[in-house]
Parts: structure tokens; sequence; C-alpha cells
């Protein structure tokens, strides 16, 4: 009897301790990994995903897209869901635009992925079909793959501005395109694909705001096809084009395009000695300073005139010379002569108060500040050099704004590619109002040197080929050596040509740079000034540009002002001043303050210099800590002074 009894006790025990493990075990599995095993079944079934943002479009001023983006799918078909598969296979395939052979062969696999992509246009007759899986994807699109392209840039491999090949304004304007990412809970079927969830959206992705930029499509497009023509028929290495509003400093157009097709910033970017364009601004000097009259003369040598260190000669000599006739035939003998009168201070201070040496301040990355030495640098014959524009380097941007001063009645506007900036729902959160950098000449003096350019267009100047029927223009030609690895170049030249239109009340500033024209004539008024007439012309005639047609139609006749006398006051030193422009609210001043600029990012501090007149060197990086000379003190223009940054301290 005891045996059966034991082997009774021996169950009970071993059912016992079953029991138990088995209550333990299920603790462990729900109280102890319950969380681990809860968040294994998750991810086997759930997927969390990003849901990227819109990328914000940017307009040209009239509204017209220049850089979209779109929605796009990818199309993944599981053959086992569909209800007719032959007749839904053919219908995806006439969709899409497939071969239908394809389509069948796909359709053999457990589960077909077309990856396109494929527009919304496309997929949705195809969208209600029962097993086709739609992945939507947002694309940067460009309706002209060749408009402004150097100015606007292309994505880079990321899918962002910055980065992986981007550039242009997609780079620079990417924290205000890209908008914020969203996120997402999508579910699996057993095949582990995705379908969408919508009840299971964690957070909304936020779109990027909208940018209208100042460009004018019909203009640009204009820019271009003249650019391209004259690069083609001239066989030159390449060329720039810039228009700009001179009352506003708006960035109309800007065309860079080199030989071979490829386009890259080169009017922002690539400097070059400007020539003859120069010699306005050493007219402003001796205008402004009273070191000439305009019915004073000077012989023209018989077009050669010979100086300690070298011989200037002339293209167009004449016995004697006027600056406005200077000006008119761009005689270089006529503005050395009349250069030496001024002291290297004040040539190099009209030169540095129109922009030159110094970025613009546009809103575009890697800016070329280009090239002036301050006095103290100079040789011998630099003098001589910069009265007729050589031993200086800009670029087409700086000349565009300089010569947009001389419009605009002497002042300085910091140009700009920035019109609006827009929420996503329309709400604007930024507008361009006119930003004046300084006053460089008083109107008196810049309707004088208006009066000057407007003789290089008149018979027997050197830009008459650029003269329009109803329109009086006020023009310069330029014609440079071009300078390559270091050295100039021989039988090579640029030929620039810079016009305000009209001559009176001007509303449009062009500047055209052809570099190196091999066939015909490489002088700019032969190359440079009628295209640049051509491009006016087909401006007149866009009913879209943006001109002021009532004001073109009541232009006022020319002002004869061969006669008159300078009644204007010595010149002054640059400085900032508020806008509109007051007269004598702010005395002239021979040195400036140095601004107290710690505590400020490089660029903003280097800006705030920049605008006072100041050379600038940089010493570390991060922000500004102090400059040499300090703050509060006082400095010619031109002076250099050194900023000294510091990385800021981390916050733990």
């Amino acid at each position: 009897m005891a045996k059966p009894l034991v082997r009774l006790r021996v169950v009970e025990i071993g059912l016992g301790l079953a029991l138990v493990a088995l209550v333990v075990r299920a603790g462990q599995v729900q109280l102890v990994k319950g969380r681990r095993y809860a968040a294994s079944a998750a991810a086997q079934r759930t997927e969390r995903v990003v849901l990227d943002a819109r990328r914000g479009t940017l307009y040209d001023r009239h509204a017209t897209a220049i850089a979209l983006t779109q929605e796009t799918y990818h199309v993944g078909v599981a053959p086992n869901e569909l209800r007719d598969p032959k007749r839904d296979a053919a219908t995806i395939a006439r969709q899409l635009r497939l071969a239908p052979r394809d389509v069948e062969h796909a359709m053999q696999r457990r589960y077909a992925w077309f990856a396109g992509p494929f527009t919304g246009q496309e997929i949705q007759p195809i969208r209600a079909l029962r097993g086709v899986h739609l992945e939507p994807i947002l694309r940067r699109f460009y309706p002209s793959q060749d408009f402004a392209r150097a100015v606007i840039g292309r994505l880079g491999d990321d899918g962002r501005g910055s980065g992986g090949g981007g550039g242009g304004l997609e780079r620079l304007l990417d924290s205000l395109l890209a908008g914020t990412a969203g996120a997402a809970v999508v579910l699996k079927d057993r095949e582990g694909r995705e379908y969408e969830s919508p009840a299971r959206v964690i957070a909304a992705p936020v779109a990027g705001n909208d940018v209208v930029l100042t460009l004018d499509a019909e203009l640009q497009e204009i820019a271009q096809r003249a650019l391209d023509d004259a690069i083609d028929n001239m066989e030159a290495d390449g060329g720039d084009v810039v228009m700009m509003d001179p009352a506003t400093g708006e960035v109309l157009a800007v065309a860079s395009r080199r030989a071979d097709g490829s386009m890259r910033p080169s009017a922002f970017t690539d400097t070059f000695e400007p020539g003859s364009l120069a010699k306005i601004f050493a007219a402003a000097a001796l205008i402004a300073y009273d070191r000439v009259r305009l019915t004073e003369r000077v012989s023209g040598e018989g077009g050669r005139y010979r100086l300690p260190d070298r011989v200037i000669t002339d293209e167009h000599p004449l016995p004697s010379l006027t600056l406005a006739d200077a000006i008119r035939v761009s005689s270089n003998i006529a503005l050395v002569k009349f250069s030496a009168r001024l002291s290297p201070a004040e040539q190099y201070g009209m030169l540095r108060a129109f922009g030159l040496g110094a970025p613009t301040g546009i809103e575009f990355p890697a800016e070329s500040p280009g090239r002036l030495r301050p006095p103290h640098e100079w040789s011998r014959p630099s003098a001589a050099s910069l009265a007729i524009g050589y031993e200086l380097a800009v670029t087409p941007i700086q000349l565009a704004a300089a010569y947009a001063a001389i419009a605009n009645d002497g002042v300085l506007l910091q140009p700009t590619l920035i019109r609006e900036v827009r929420s996503p729902n329309g709400t604007v959160r930024y507008r361009h109002y006119p930003e004046p950098v300084r006053r460089v000449v008083t109107a008196d003096v810049a309707a004088t040197l208006r009066d000057l350019l407007r003789g290089v267009v008149a018979a027997g100047g050197t830009a008459e080929r650029a003269a329009l029927a109803n329109f009086q223009l006020a023009a310069k030609t330029g014609t440079a050596r071009r300078v390559v690895a270091g050295r100039y170049a021989a039988g090579q030249y640029t030929a620039s040509f810079a016009a305000l239109f009209p001559a009176d009340q001007p509303q449009l500033v062009v500047v055209m740079k052809i570099d190196n024209p091999q066939k015909g004539s490489y002088f700019a008024a032969q190359t440079a000034a009628p295209v640049t007439r051509s491009m006016l012309e087909q401006a007149l005639a866009a009913r879209t540009v943006a001109l002021d047609r009532a004001r073109l139609a009541n232009v006022a006749p020319a002002v004869d002002r061969s006669t008159s006398t300078l009644e204007e006051p010595d010149g002054v030193v640059p400085y900032v001043v508020s806008w509109p422009y007051v007269p004598d609210t702010v005395a002239a001043q021979p040195d400036q303050v140095i601004p107290d600029v710690s505590g400020k990012s490089l660029r903003d501090a280097a800006h705030a210099l920049h605008r006072r007149g100041f050379r600038v060197v940089i010493k570390g990086w991060g922000v500004i800590h102090h400059t040499w000379p300090a703050a509060g003190e006082h400095a010619a223009a031109g002076t250099t002074v050194t900023m000294f940054a510091e990385s800021p301290p981390v916050r733990r």
C-alpha cells in the first residue's frame, strides 16, 4: 500500500513544482520582460517613419515659380491582392507608361516594385485598385532647368541645399525653405510591407517658407539668351550680365556662363580689372573735390603720353580734351592728367565710397570682396593705373551697385536678391525695403556724372552703337587686358559695358562683361555695347518686365550741362545716412568712429565695419570679442580694423 501512496505523492509534488514553474515563468514574461516582448511585437507589425516636410517654393517677383516641390510616388503591387490580375496589370502598364511585358514579368514575383517616380496625375487612375500600394515622395522640381541656375543652385545629394553639391540660394535659404519634418507610425503586413495609417501620425510635418526673389523672369530670360548668343558668336571664354533697379537695390537678372556651357556664379565670385568703366569714379572724385572745371582742357599729347615709368596711349586721340571729352572718347591720357590733381587718400576714398574693395552684402554665399589696395601699399604708377581702371579688381555685382549709386542721386544701396519671405499660409514674414549704405556724392554731382555718361552714347562717343531710337542712355565702355595666372595675357581682353536706362530718372542699370572675345573686335564698343542695346530693346518690347511705362513716357529732355559751372562743396567722406536722405543732417567728418561690434557674428561685424568704410581682418572664429583699433576710436576711411573672435562658451 505504501508504494501507490509514494507514487501519488511524487506525482503531486511534480505537478506542484510544474505549476510553480509555470507561474514564475508567466510572471517573468509578463512582469519582468513584458515591455521588451511588447516592443518586439510592435516592431514586427509597426514602424516609425519620418514624414518629409514640403520645401518652400522660390518665386520670381511676379510670382512665377522658379523652384518648387512636387509630390511624386513609388508604386508597389501585391499580385495576390488584385481582383483581376490580367486586367489590372494592363491598366497599371498603360497609366504608368511601362512596357506590358515588363509589368507581366514583375507580377510573377510576390511583390512588384516600380520606382518611377510617378506624378499624381499618372497614378490617379490606379490609386483605387486593390493591391496597389503608393509611397509618396517629395521631389524638387525646376520648371526651367537653366533658369538662373548659377544663382538658384540645386539641392545636394541629401535633399537639402547644404552639402552634397548644393549651392546658391538653395543653400543660403535652406533654413527658411526646408521646413520641419514630422513623424508617424505605419503598420506592416505579414510580408513586412508598409501601408498608410493616418490615425497614427505622431507629429505632422511643417512646410517650409516660400521666398519671393527680386529676379524678373522675363529680364532673366533676355539676359541669358543675349549672353549665350554673344559668347557663341564672339567665340568668347564666358561672360556675365547683371541688371539692377537703382532705386531699390533689387537685382532683376543675373546671367553667367562659360564657353563650355557651364554656369557658375561668377557675377558674385570672379573678379576682373574694369578698365575704363572705373574712369567715371575718378571723374566723381575730381568733381566732388572741385579739382576740375567742365570747360577746362588738357592736351591730348598726340595720343601718346610718356610718364617716368610708363607710356599712356589713347585709341581715339584728340588735340585737347575737357573732362566730358575724356569720358566720351575714354581718354586714358586726359584721365591720368586730371587725376594727378587728387591726393591718394581722395582717389582711394572715392573708389572705396562706391563700394569697391568690399563685399556688397548681397545674400549670396562666398561673395568676393574684390581688391583695392590702400594708398600706403601703392607704387609710383598706382595713381595713374587706378584712374584708368587697373590695379583694382571688381565683380560685376559690385560695378552694378556702384553705377546704381550714380543713377540713385549719389546714394549707394545694398543690393538684394530677396524681396519677400512668406509663411506656408501666405503671411508675409519679411519684406525688403531699400537699405542705404552711404551717400557717395551729392545729387548734383551724380546728375553731372550721368550727363558725362550720356555723352558716351552720343555721336562721336565710344558707345554710339548702343544708342536707342526713342530713349537716351547714360553708359560707359571698358576694354581691359586680362590677367591670367597673375600676369597680363597677350592678346586677351575683357570687354565690359555699364548702362543707365533711361539717362533721366534711370530705372535699370545693366552691366555686361564678355571674357576674351576672339571673333571680330575685342573692343567693348563693338561687343558688349550693341548686345546691351539689344537686351534693352527686348525689355521694352516685353510687357511684363518691371519697368514703369508711365515714367518712361514722360522722361524729361536732356539737360545741357556742358557750359555750366560746378558749385558743389568739397567732397565728403562716406558715411551711413538715414533713409530717405535729408541733406545737411549729418556733417562731413574727416574720420569715422569705429563701431562696437563685440558679441556680433563675423558676418554682421564685418558688415557694420564695411558700411563705415573700413577694411577688415579677422583673427579667430566665432563671435567678436574686441577690435583693434578699439571701439569708439576715430580712424580714417580705409583703415584696416582687426576683429578678434573667439568661440562662445558651451552651456552645460
